[in-house]
């Protein structure tokens, strides 16, 4: 039967207020939805993608579709980022590759040895690159080492200035010396600690490609796996969670050195968003060149103040740890 003008009843139903649209599918956030990592988690990943990331991960060159960070890396606001971090079941802490300001990562590598247990303890997976890689492979495999590695860091940074050109100068093995105070300070199942929990950055010296290396066969594979990669990509992140980053260039990250006075205008130097500052011009340089030891302690000491405000920031905060 042809339908007329409607009748008073159906024009009164049509008329009504309407509730609520059932939530469909579509409707439900998918995994990278509300920040880093998403909200409430991530779905788990196939079984041959699982078993290819836990060895290694090709970088992804533009935008890093491998992690789950829509947002630049850095700073959630306090609120927010308590309820997110609190809700996820992945976090990952990556420290930036930083030369010889890797200093400023030992600072807060005992701060939050100190003071962030319950936080650590949550951390999934460490990464680093450079000078970061040794900082997170420490903070992962041997924690109550960092005093150490801080004796050997000073040390190591006084012997390179005595040379006429620094890390450069003819004859001086750079990486014979780096390497036997690394031996030093690793345990010897270094190895069997970092496996599938530590992401190295690492750089194809023929391809100029970037991996996360995250799989070592034995300690002296891990320790090799420390050929620079922070020539393409100097703060890396796992391709699971929600990654806590740490860096002396003051940027967008979750623990730098916030500087003032700056125009907002950051730069992309090896996939590390940094704050174009004179500050940060200078500690260029002195990731290349190591300062004196009185700035270099200083630098420990920023690096240590900034990850415990960010313990205080996350609500992570402890006072003995």
């Amino acid at each position: 039967m042809p339908r007329g003008k409607p009748s008073d009843n159906e024009a009164s139903e049509n008329n009504a207020p309407r509730g609520p649209r059932p939530v469909g599918p579509r409707d439900r956030p998918g995994p990278g939805a509300g920040g880093r990592g998403g909200r409430g988690g991530e779905k788990p990943l196939p079984e041959a993608t699982a078993k290819r990331a836990s060895h290694f991960r090709c970088a992804a060159p533009e935008g890093r579709s491998g992690s789950v960070n829509p947002q630049p890396r850095g700073q959630l606001k306090s609120a927010e980022g308590l309820q997110r971090i609190t809700r996820m079941k992945h976090i990952n802490l990556s420290f930036a590759g930083c030369g010889f300001l890797g200093i400023y990562h030992l600072g807060a590598a005992s701060a939050l040895y100190r003071h962030g247990g319950k936080f650590l303890k949550e951390v999934k997976a460490f990464a680093g690159a450079s000078a970061g890689s040794l900082v997170a492979t420490v903070l992962l495999t041997a924690p109550e080492r960092i005093e150490d590695c801080n004796d050997f860091t000073y040390k190591f940074a006084e012997e390179i200035r005595r040379q006429p050109l620094g890390a450069l100068t003819p004859g001086y093995n750079f990486m014979a010396r780096l390497r036997s105070g690394i031996d030093w300070i690793l345990p010897p199942n270094a190895h069997e600690l970092a496996h599938k929990r530590l992401y190295i950055s690492i750089t194809n010296a023929k391809t100029r490609g970037n991996c996360l290396a995250s799989a070592f066969s034995s300690r002296e594979d891990l320790i090799k796996k420390w050929v620079d990669g922070g020539l393409t990509d100097s703060l890396p992140i796992p391709p699971v969670g929600r990654t806590v980053t740490v860096s002396p260039f003051s940027g967008r990250m979750d623990i730098s050195p916030q500087d003032g006075g700056h125009l907002g205008l950051y730069i992309d130097i090896t996939k590390q968003d940094i704050m174009l500052s004179v500050a940060n011009l200078v500690r260029l340089n002195q990731a290349l060149f190591p300062p004196r030891r009185r700035k270099m302690e200083s630098l420990h000491r920023q690096g240590f103040e900034d990850a415990v405000k960010f313990l205080h920031k996350e609500n992570w905060f402890e006072e003995n740890a």
